[in-house]
């Protein structure tokens, strides 16, 4: 445009209409300036331009180029006149309406009162001293700085979120935490993700700093369901980004109870990815945190379960007491509930397969079975959960040569329907296969039995693949 014989002002308006800038970056880029350059001609003109020294640098002029938006600061008349000097044009030249709707109305006065002069660019020189007015002049510098204070407070005291829709918020993430015990699970990923991106929205905006606390909390925990709903549909690498991102949102909250059930759910998704060691490491790690329900109980359940993966028998054992500890001494209410909380029928059934994979299938039995009464007790039954009760109900007959009875415990898993074979689900149901061949289960219930199961892992394969990294799911 400049070959062409275009003006600075030609180059500026093209650069904010083709571009969508501001038109104080649009001046900018027509001067062929970056940041530091413009915070350099606008120190080096202040003085010349209002009479007062400002001292600009790179991060300043970028965020006064964004006003008003977010992580921005309001440029200050002195300001918009150095830089209306510096850049060679008017000040007027510098807003636009979403500018003049934004300023104070003392800035809009003093603006259509200030002659306007264009000078050309010019080199960088050693800043001046600051120039202190007098007379009416500094009456009007006073009663900016006052304007500015008031304006300042009025952004400060100002959110974009109310107690009131923060309470919604919470309340919506218990609905989806205890909505994920029954229900279908994409359909709540995508509920969940939505959630999550309004609170991210919110958190981008302005707030006060308990506000702020208060969403980073909402978002932690939207990160962490959505964590264990990848896992539990087999994406591991998605499930272990949500989870640092929840990790994240917990420290910036402060909030121990977010970080423990964030480590619980970290210790789920390294646990299922074979990582026992880093499973065992993050249920120890969330245990140290000063928390409130149940979260601790199932910590130590987490303990135990990867402990007995690694064969490790009496470190397996030890935790499960620790589960009794820890549920004799917690509190009654999990701040959301739902999957954020380990009932006594859940920790039954991480008992039965912690003592199947140390060798007590009659313990495992017996607590696989009081777990089944106890979740047909409760008003909400989570069908995950139920699902691998009865396969733990399965694994202990099979440990004891009885095909029939494990054919029996197993058949409601059979049952459920394609949207509710989670990928643990299917994996241990799977692992039934080798054990088998194993026990003493020959004849027709056997030969039945392993190809129930083999029917079941077949007809959730096209299910699986069409969640692998690369179909396009989400």
């Amino acid at each position: 445009m400049t070959a062409a014989g275009c003006s600075l002002a030609d180059i500026a308006i093209e650069m904010r209409t083709r571009f969508r800038m501001r038109p104080r970056e649009a001046w900018r880029h027509a001067n062929g300036w970056t940041l530091q350059d413009a915070a350099d001609r606008i120190t080096q003109a202040s003085t010349r331009a209002s009479g007062e020294y400002v001292a600009a640098d790179a991060s300043l002029v970028g965020k006064w180029e964004k006003w008003p938006g977010p992580s921005s600061r309001r440029p200050s008349l002195p300001v918009l006149f150095a830089t209306a000097d510096a850049m060679g044009c008017r000040v007027e030249d510098l807003l636009d309406l979403e500018d003049r709707r934004m300023l104070p109305e003392a800035d809009l006065q003093l603006l259509t009162r200030q002659p306007q002069s264009v000078a050309p660019p010019i080199a960088p020189i050693t800043p001046s001293p600051i120039v202190t007015p007098t007379g009416p002049a500094g009456t009007d510098l006073l009663r900016l700085a006052a304007d500015e204070s008031a304006t300042w407070a009025q952004w400060a005291e100002s959110s974009n979120v109310g107690d009131i829709a923060l309470e919604q918020l919470v309340a919506d993430t218990r609905t989806l935490a205890s909505d994920y015990l029954t229900s279908e699970p994409l359909a709540l990923f995508a509920r969940t993700r939505a959630l999550r991106d309004r609170v991210f929205a919110l958190l981008e905006g302005h707030q006060y700093p308990r506000q702020s606390a208060d969403l980073y909390v909402a978002a932690g925990y939207l990160c962490g369901l959505l964590a264990w709903m990848s896992s539990d549909l087999g994406q591991l690498r998605e499930a272990d980004t949500h989870g640092r991102t929840a990790w994240l949102c917990a420290e910036l909250s402060g909030h121990n109870d977010l970080r423990a059930w964030v480590l619980s759910t970290r210790s789920k998704v390294a646990f299922w990815d074979g990582r026992l060691r880093e499973a065992v490491n993050f249920a120890r790690r969330g245990a140290t945190y000063n928390t409130t329900g149940t979260v601790a109980v199932l910590l130590a359940c987490q303990e135990a379960d990867a402990w007995s993966q690694l064969g490790a028998q009496e470190e397996a054992t030890g935790a499960l007491f620790r589960a009794q500890d820890a549920r004799a001494a917690a509190t009654p209410e999990d701040e959301i509930g739902g999957i954020f909380s380990c009932s006594p029928a859940r920790q039954e059934n991480y008992a039965a397969a912690v003592q199947l994979r140390i060798g007590q299938p009659a313990d495992a039995l017996r607590s696989a079975d009081n777990a089944l009464a106890l979740l047909h007790a409760q008003p909400i039954r989570a069908y995950g959960t139920e699902a691998q009760i009865h396969i733990s109900q399965g694994a202990a007959h099979l440990a004891a040569g009885e095909a029939e009875g494990a054919l029996e415990a197993l058949a409601p898993v059979f049952a459920l329907p394609s949207d509710h074979r989670m990928t643990p689900v299917t994996r241990r149901l799977g692992e039934l296969c080798s054990g088998i061949g194993r026990s003493n289960c020959g004849g027709t219930a056997g030969t039945g039995l392993r190809q129930a199961i083999e029917e079941f892992c077949r007809d959730s394969a096209p299910r699986q693949a069409a969640l692998s990294p690369g179909s396009g799911s989400t």
